[in-house]
C-alpha cells in the first residue's frame, strides 16, 4: 500500500506574510531548506506528495484567482525544476466560519486516499497550524508541526501530543525523520530488590524527569538527558533501606538497554565519541557504540559519599552501563573537588553519547568495515 505526504503550503514549503495571502510574485519566498529536504524526500523515500492548503475566499473580492494563481503556478514550476512532483493539488477555498467538511483539518478533499488503497498509518501530514495535527488525527496518520519548542506546550494543551512525532523548524530534520529509524526505546526491570522503569528518545529535546529516591544520582543522570539532548525518564524504587547498591546497578543495566534499544540498526550515526572540565577537574569520556563491551575507569575518590550517593557506586554503575549498552566505555578524570569530579564525568558522557549518535540521513550507512554492528 502507498503511503502519502499530505504537505501544507503557506508556513510549510513558502513563508506566509502577515496578510496571510500569497497574492503576488513578489511575495512568493520559499522556507529555507525546503528546496533540499523535498528533493531528497522525493527522490529517495517512497512517499506521494500531495499539497493540501486552505486558501480562505479565494475566488471571492478578498482574494481574486487572478492573484493567486501566478504565484502558485510559478511555486510549483520551481518545486517541480527541483525533480519534486506533487500527484495531488487540493485547494480549499472557503472562509473558517463555513465549517465546510474540506477545509482542514476536514477531510473532504482527501477521501480518494482514506477509501482503501493507502496506508495512512505510515503516512504523515507536514505543516505549521494545530489544523494540520488534527488532520493527522483525522486520517489516521501521523502529523510533523513546524515551528519551535514552544509548540510542544500548545499539543500538550490540546491533547495532541501522541499524534505529532516532530516539532521542528528544520527541514532536514524532516528528511531525517521521514526516512531514518525513530530512536526511542521504553525498558523495564523489575526484582525484589528494584523496580526501574526508562524511557528515552535519542533525538529529544534534552528534558528528563528522573526520581530514583537518590538526590545526587538523580542530579547526575538530569545531566545525561540536557547534555546529551536525549529526552529521558527514569522512575526507580528500590531497597534503599539495605543500601544504594542494588538500585544503582540495575539503573545502570536499565538505561544501557534502552540506549542498546534506541540506536537499532546503527545506520547513519557517528559511533564514537569527549573531555570536558569543570573548574578544577577535567574528565575525558570516550565510547564506541561498535557493539563489544568494555569499561576503563581511571577515577578516584576520597569522599566516602557525594550527597546521598556512594562514591564506590561510580564504577559499578559506568559498568553496568556499558555492560547493557554494549558500549566501549573509557573514564578518565583527576581534580580535587569530588562533587565536581562525579559530575564532570556524568556531563562528559553525556556529551560523548550526544556526539556518536549524532546521524546524517545522507551518509545513513554503518561506521564499520564490517558492514555490522551489534
Amino acid at each position: 500500500m502507498k503511503s502519502c505526504l499530505f504537505i501544507d503550503r503557506d508556513g510549510t514549503i513558502i513563508r506566509e506574510p502577515a496578510d496571510e495571502q500569497v497574492d503576488s510574485l513578489e511575495k512568493l519566498e520559499f522556507v529555507p531548506g525546503v528546496l533540499r529536504a523535498l528533493y531528497h524526500i522525493a527522490n529517495e523515500l517512497d512517499f506521494e506528495l500531495v499539497m493540501v492548503t486552505n486558501q480562505d475566499g479565494l475566488g471571492t473580492a478578498s482574494f481574486p484567482e487572478k492573484d493567486f494563481w501566478p504565484a502558485q503556478n510559478k511555486m510549483v514550476r520551481c518545486l517541480e525544476n527541483e525533480g519534486i512532483t506533487f500527484s495531488d493539488i487540493c485547494i480549499d477555498k472557503s472562509f473558517p466560519h463555513e465549517n465546510l467538511p474540506t477545509r482542514k483539518p476536514g477531510t473532504g478533499m482527501l477521501k480518494k486516499y482514506t477509501a482503501g488503497g493507502y496506508d495512512m498509518a505510515s503516512s504523515f501530514t507536514i505543516g505549521d497550524r494545530i489544523a494540520d495535527v488534527l488532520l493527522a488525527k483525522n486520517l489516521g496518520a501521523k502529523a510533523i508541526l513546524i515551528g519551535g519548542e514552544s509548540r510542544r506546550e500548545e499539543l500538550a494543551a490540546q491533547g495532541l501530543s501522541g499524534c505529532c512525532t516532530l516539532v521542528t523548524q528544520d527541514w532536514m530534520k524532516i528528511y531525517e525523520r521521514l526516512k531514518c529509524e525513530t530512536r526511542t526505546a521504553t525498558v523495564t526491570r523489575t526484582t525484589a530488590e528494584t523496580d526501574v522503569c526508562v524511557q528515552l528518545d535519542l533525538d529529544g529535546n534534552g528534558k528528563s524527569q528522573i526520581a530514583t529516591g537518590l538526590h545526587f544520582f538523580d542530579h547526575m543522570l538530569e545531566q545525561i538527558a540536557r547534555h546529551s539532548g536525549c529526552s529521558l525518564s527514569i522512575a526507580a524504587k528500590g531497597d534503599l533501606h539495605v543500601d544504594e547498591h542494588h538500585l544503582i546497578e540495575d539503573v545502570g543495566i536499565v538505561l544501557g538497554e534502552a540506549i542498546y534499544k534506541a540506536l537499532g540498526s546503527k545506520r547513519g550515526i557517528e559511533r564514537y565519541g569527549f573531555a570536558l572540565p569543570m573548574d578544577d577537574c577535567l574528565a575525558q569520556v570516550a565510547l564506541d557504540f561498535g557493539g563489544r563491551a568494555w569499561l576503563m575507569f581511571d577515577a578516584e575518590f576520597k569522599r566516602e559519599k557525594v550527597g546521598d550517593f556512594p562514591t564506590e557506586m561510580a564504577y559499578h554503575f559506568f559498568k553496568s552501563l556499558s555492560d547493557a549498552a554494549k558500549m566501549n566505555l573509557n573514564v578518565k578524570a583527576e581534580g580535587n573537588n569530588e562533587h565536581h569530579k562525579l559530575e564532570a564525568i556524568f556531563k562528559a558522557l553525556a556529551r560523548a553519547i550526544k556526539a556518536a549518535v549524532t546521524r546524517d540521513a545522507l551518509k545513513y550507512e554503518l561506521p564499520s568495515t564490517k558492514g555490522k554492528l551489534e
